[in-house]
């Protein structure tokens, strides 16, 4: 059996006729699928009819899920099929550990994503009320975040284990935030942040929390952007976790400056995998 293709539209060839493949059975068609990604996946089940059928298969998004996710999810939870579950896993967050962790995999590739709560990072001062405050807000993942009243050495230190992310992948480090009347003494000075693995090479970098409008600014400095979630965020660094043995380090310090620094409210440090240039 042949396939007829149409004619081209912008990014690729319309496929207007049967696949070469429909004659294979729905569950060898699964099998290969299932040695994709999920992106493939989506686009495979656009084909055919018969691919359609096989890309729902439990035996596809099974290959796609962590291997443990049978502890991850609540009992109280149920799902249809394991491909619910996979995008449910994209779109919905949980959290893990205690609730010091949040979880969830990228769309696109699988790959797993963590955000670690301030409760699970060193944060100088914070500890005393008088300089960080532990509040609780709706938009927050976390029960309890960090809020900056006011310290002059700013300095917070902490990490991870790599056993938590996706082996043989990039990722890109964040700090999620948000500032409160420019974040006094700290918005528009370059902070000094670090992300590296514990024993090899590190990745060094300057950032703003808030940085000058427009293209004002020192170029070398990375400003913040905006989420769709309504927090900000800016890079650290990145590494590479090739296994799942690894420590993980990040630093994010202002000490140069004997200015006082407020205004500023710390959700979490996201990983995920890094973008592709």
């Amino acid at each position: 059996m042949q396939a007829t293709m149409g004619q081209t539209h912008g990014r690729g060839i319309i496929i207007t006729g049967p696949s070469p493949f429909d004659s294979l059975p729905v569950d060898c068609i699964s099998s290969i699928i299932s040695l994709t990604s999920p992106r493939d996946a989506c686009v495979a089940a656009s084909l055919s009819k018969t691919f359609e059928w096989a890309v729902k298969s439990d035996t596809v998004w099974e290959k796609f899920l962590p291997s443990e996710y049978s502890s991850l999810i609540p009992q109280s939870r149920a799902f249809s099929s394991k491909k619910e579950l996979y995008f449910s896993l994209c779109d919905d967050p949980f959290l893990i550990e205690d609730g010091k962790k949040s979880f969830w995999l990228e769309k696109a590739s699988g790959k797993r994503c963590i955000m670690l709560s301030p409760k699970e990072v060193s944060i100088t001062w914070g500890s005393s009320p008088e300089y960080w405050k532990w509040i609780s807000i709706p938009e927050s993942r976390f029960e309890k975040i960090a809020e900056l009243i006011d310290v002059c050495w700013f300095e917070i230190r902490g990490g991870m284990h790599t056993r938590y992310l996706s082996p043989g992948t990039r990722y890109s480090v964040y700090i999620v935030f948000k500032t409160k009347n420019g974040c006094p003494g700290l918005g528009y000075s370059p902070v000094d942040a670090e992300v590296g693995l514990v024993g090899q090479g590190s990745s060094q970098k300057l950032i703003y929390f808030v940085g000058p409008h427009g293209r004002g600014g020192r170029r070398d400095v990375t400003k913040p952007e905006a989420r769709e979630d309504g927090w900000m965020e800016v890079e650290l660094g990145q590494f590479y976790s090739d296994s799942c043995c690894d420590d993980i380090s990040l630093s994010v310090v202002k000490s140069d400056t004997p200015d006082w620094k407020s205004g500023l409210i710390i959700q979490g440090f996201e990983f995920r995998p890094a973008k592709t240039r």
